[in-house]
Protein backbone atom coordinates (compact mmCIF):
# COMPACT_ATOMS: atom_id res chain seq x y z
CA UNK A 1 0.00 0.00 0.00
CA UNK A 2 1.26 3.34 -1.05
CA UNK A 3 0.30 6.73 0.22
CA UNK A 4 0.42 10.24 0.07
CA UNK A 5 1.58 11.97 3.39
CA UNK A 6 0.04 15.26 3.51
CA UNK A 7 -0.32 18.53 6.14
CA UNK A 8 -3.28 21.07 5.48
CA UNK A 9 -3.59 20.12 1.06
CA UNK A 10 0.31 19.58 0.96
CA UNK A 11 1.89 16.62 0.31
CA UNK A 12 5.09 16.69 2.41
CA UNK A 13 6.05 13.07 2.07
CA UNK A 14 5.35 9.23 0.95
CA UNK A 15 4.57 6.43 2.85
CA UNK A 16 4.31 2.40 2.57
CA UNK A 17 3.11 -0.61 4.03
CA UNK A 18 4.87 -4.04 2.65
CA UNK A 19 3.49 -7.64 4.30
CA UNK A 20 6.60 -9.62 3.10
CA UNK A 21 7.10 -13.03 3.17
CA UNK A 22 7.15 -15.48 6.51
CA UNK A 23 10.07 -15.92 8.50
CA UNK A 24 11.42 -17.66 11.41
CA UNK A 25 11.30 -15.22 14.21
CA UNK A 26 12.24 -16.36 17.44
CA UNK A 27 10.92 -19.90 16.40
CA UNK A 28 7.78 -18.21 15.24
CA UNK A 29 6.67 -18.17 11.44
CA UNK A 30 5.68 -14.63 11.27
CA UNK A 31 5.34 -11.96 8.58
CA UNK A 32 7.33 -8.98 8.40
CA UNK A 33 4.92 -5.86 8.37
CA UNK A 34 7.47 -3.32 7.00
CA UNK A 35 6.01 0.73 7.27
CA UNK A 36 8.25 3.74 6.26
CA UNK A 37 7.69 7.01 6.09
CA UNK A 38 9.60 9.79 4.08
CA UNK A 39 9.93 13.38 3.27
CA UNK A 40 9.87 14.52 -0.37
CA UNK A 41 12.98 16.21 -1.40
CA UNK A 42 11.62 19.73 -1.25
CA UNK A 43 10.52 19.39 2.76
CA UNK A 44 13.91 17.40 3.19
CA UNK A 45 15.63 20.31 2.63
CA UNK A 46 14.24 22.12 5.95
CA UNK A 47 12.64 19.27 7.71
CA UNK A 48 13.70 15.36 7.19
CA UNK A 49 11.69 13.07 7.93
CA UNK A 50 12.47 9.18 7.52
CA UNK A 51 10.69 6.99 10.10
CA UNK A 52 10.53 3.60 9.83
CA UNK A 53 8.88 0.41 12.11
CA UNK A 54 8.48 -3.14 11.12
CA UNK A 55 6.13 -5.92 13.20
CA UNK A 56 6.95 -9.25 13.00
CA UNK A 57 3.17 -10.83 13.11
CA UNK A 58 2.83 -14.92 13.74
CA UNK A 59 0.86 -16.06 10.64
CA UNK A 60 -1.69 -17.75 12.28
CA UNK A 61 -2.60 -16.07 15.33
CA UNK A 62 -1.76 -12.29 14.30
CA UNK A 63 0.18 -10.81 17.17
CA UNK A 64 3.98 -9.60 17.19
CA UNK A 65 6.59 -11.77 18.07
CA UNK A 66 9.19 -8.62 17.57
CA UNK A 67 8.68 -4.81 16.85
CA UNK A 68 11.03 -2.23 16.10
CA UNK A 69 10.50 1.26 15.55
CA UNK A 70 13.41 4.05 14.42
CA UNK A 71 12.34 7.78 13.90
CA UNK A 72 14.53 10.50 12.42
CA UNK A 73 12.38 13.43 12.04
CA UNK A 74 14.59 16.62 11.50
CA UNK A 75 17.22 16.62 14.80
CA UNK A 76 15.06 13.70 16.69
CA UNK A 77 15.83 10.17 17.24
CA UNK A 78 14.31 7.67 18.64
CA UNK A 79 14.60 3.75 18.25
CA UNK A 80 12.89 1.08 20.04
CA UNK A 81 12.65 -2.54 19.78
CA UNK A 82 10.50 -5.21 21.67
CA UNK A 83 10.55 -9.40 21.43
CA UNK A 84 7.29 -9.86 22.72
CA UNK A 85 6.62 -13.59 24.84
CA UNK A 86 2.83 -14.69 24.99
CA UNK A 87 3.57 -17.83 26.77
CA UNK A 88 5.43 -15.80 29.58
CA UNK A 89 3.87 -12.60 29.50
CA UNK A 90 6.44 -10.57 29.12
CA UNK A 91 8.19 -8.02 26.78
CA UNK A 92 11.87 -7.90 26.50
CA UNK A 93 13.41 -4.72 25.75
CA UNK A 94 17.44 -3.76 25.80
CA UNK A 95 16.73 -1.92 28.56
CA UNK A 96 13.82 -3.24 30.46
CA UNK A 97 11.66 -6.95 30.76
CA UNK A 98 8.53 -5.56 30.92
CA UNK A 99 4.98 -7.63 32.14
CA UNK A 100 2.61 -7.64 29.45
CA UNK A 101 -0.78 -9.45 28.74
CA UNK A 102 -1.30 -12.24 26.74
CA UNK A 103 -0.86 -11.42 22.78
CA UNK A 104 -0.28 -8.10 23.04
CA UNK A 105 -0.36 -5.80 19.54
CA UNK A 106 1.99 -3.04 18.90
CA UNK A 107 1.54 0.02 16.98
CA UNK A 108 1.94 -1.45 13.71
CA UNK A 109 0.37 -4.99 14.21
CA UNK A 110 -2.73 -3.32 15.98
CA UNK A 111 -3.95 -2.33 12.42
CA UNK A 112 -3.52 -5.41 10.20
CA UNK A 113 -5.17 -6.89 13.56
CA UNK A 114 -8.40 -4.88 13.70
CA UNK A 115 -9.03 -5.61 9.96
CA UNK A 116 -9.97 -9.20 11.11
CA UNK A 117 -12.31 -8.25 13.24
CA UNK A 118 -15.91 -7.76 12.51
CA UNK A 119 -17.17 -4.30 12.11
CA UNK A 120 -20.50 -2.46 13.20
CA UNK A 121 -21.28 1.42 13.36
CA UNK A 122 -21.56 3.12 16.60
CA UNK A 123 -20.13 -0.68 18.53
CA UNK A 124 -16.80 -0.45 20.00
CA UNK A 125 -14.08 -2.54 21.19
CA UNK A 126 -11.02 -2.61 23.32
CA UNK A 127 -7.47 -3.83 22.35
CA UNK A 128 -4.01 -4.68 24.58
CA UNK A 129 -1.38 -2.24 23.02
CA UNK A 130 2.12 -1.99 23.38
CA UNK A 131 3.82 1.58 23.71
CA UNK A 132 7.46 0.85 23.73
CA UNK A 133 7.65 0.96 27.51
CA UNK A 134 4.13 -0.43 28.82
CA UNK A 135 0.79 -1.43 27.78
CA UNK A 136 -2.52 -0.08 27.93
CA UNK A 137 -5.94 -0.95 26.48
CA UNK A 138 -6.85 0.87 23.91
CA UNK A 139 -10.55 1.53 22.25
CA UNK A 140 -11.11 1.00 18.77
CA UNK A 141 -14.65 3.23 18.28
CA UNK A 142 -16.70 1.87 15.02
CA UNK A 143 -18.47 5.35 13.76
CA UNK A 144 -20.27 5.01 10.72
CA UNK A 145 -20.71 3.80 7.29
CA UNK A 146 -18.89 6.84 3.98
CA UNK A 147 -18.43 6.62 0.58
CA UNK A 148 -15.43 8.45 -0.09
CA UNK A 149 -12.85 9.02 -2.96
CA UNK A 150 -9.07 8.77 -2.64
CA UNK A 151 -6.54 8.87 -4.93
CA UNK A 152 -6.76 4.87 -5.57
CA UNK A 153 -9.81 5.35 -6.13
CA UNK A 154 -13.60 5.29 -5.34
CA UNK A 155 -14.51 3.28 -1.81
CA UNK A 156 -17.52 2.20 0.65
CA UNK A 157 -16.17 2.96 4.17
CA UNK A 158 -16.75 2.07 7.47
CA UNK A 159 -14.88 4.27 9.72
CA UNK A 160 -13.24 4.37 12.59
CA UNK A 161 -11.34 6.02 15.53
CA UNK A 162 -8.91 4.47 18.23
CA UNK A 163 -8.54 6.49 21.04
CA UNK A 164 -4.69 6.80 21.34
CA UNK A 165 -2.08 7.71 24.14
CA UNK A 166 0.73 7.64 22.28
CA UNK A 167 2.32 8.67 19.06
CA UNK A 168 2.55 7.32 16.03
CA UNK A 169 4.99 6.99 13.39
CA UNK A 170 5.09 10.60 13.10
CA UNK A 171 5.01 11.76 16.66
CA UNK A 172 2.47 14.25 16.71
CA UNK A 173 0.11 13.22 19.55
CA UNK A 174 -3.55 13.98 18.62
CA UNK A 175 -7.17 12.52 17.36
CA UNK A 176 -7.26 9.80 14.91
CA UNK A 177 -9.34 8.03 12.00
CA UNK A 178 -8.82 6.12 10.35
CA UNK A 179 -11.48 5.09 6.75
CA UNK A 180 -11.41 1.03 6.05
CA UNK A 181 -13.18 -0.72 2.83
CA UNK A 182 -16.02 -1.61 4.01
CA UNK A 183 -15.62 -5.42 3.22
CA UNK A 184 -13.42 -8.33 3.57
CA UNK A 185 -10.17 -7.02 3.00
CA UNK A 186 -11.09 -3.72 5.47
CA UNK A 187 -7.81 -1.55 3.32
CA UNK A 188 -6.81 1.76 5.26
CA UNK A 189 -7.36 4.33 2.19
CA UNK A 190 -7.65 7.21 4.37
CA UNK A 191 -6.47 8.53 7.78
CA UNK A 192 -6.03 11.68 9.26
CA UNK A 193 -4.51 12.51 12.61
CA UNK A 194 -5.33 15.92 14.34
CA UNK A 195 -2.40 17.90 15.36
CA UNK A 196 -1.61 20.91 16.97
CA UNK A 197 -2.23 23.09 13.71
CA UNK A 198 -4.86 21.15 11.21
CA UNK A 199 -4.12 17.88 10.09
CA UNK A 200 -1.81 15.08 8.79
CA UNK A 201 -3.09 12.85 6.39
CA UNK A 202 -2.60 10.39 4.62
CA UNK A 203 -4.03 8.75 1.18
CA UNK A 204 -3.54 5.76 -0.26
CA UNK A 205 -2.47 5.94 -3.91
CA UNK A 206 -2.17 2.73 -4.95
CA UNK A 207 -2.01 -1.09 -3.64
CA UNK A 208 -1.15 -4.02 -5.10
CA UNK A 209 -3.13 -7.19 -3.13
CA UNK A 210 -0.64 -10.45 -1.97
CA UNK A 211 -1.67 -14.05 -2.90
CA UNK A 212 -4.33 -15.88 -0.08
CA UNK A 213 -2.47 -18.86 2.17
CA UNK A 214 -3.43 -20.71 4.76
CA UNK A 215 -1.26 -21.81 7.86
CA UNK A 216 -2.20 -24.82 9.73
CA UNK A 217 -2.40 -24.35 13.54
Amino acid sequence: MHYDIGWQSIVAGKGQMVVNAPVDTNQRLCFPVVSTVESTPFFSTFYRVDDSAVSFIDVRQIYPVRFEKYLREGKYRSDQIADFDPTTGQAYTPKDTIDIPAYVQDALSLLYYVRTLEMKPETEFTVDNFTGKKSYTLTVRILHRERIEVKAGTFSTIVVEPLLQAAGLFKQEGKLKVWLTDDRLHLPVLMKSKVLVGSIVAELTDYRLGTVRRYSP
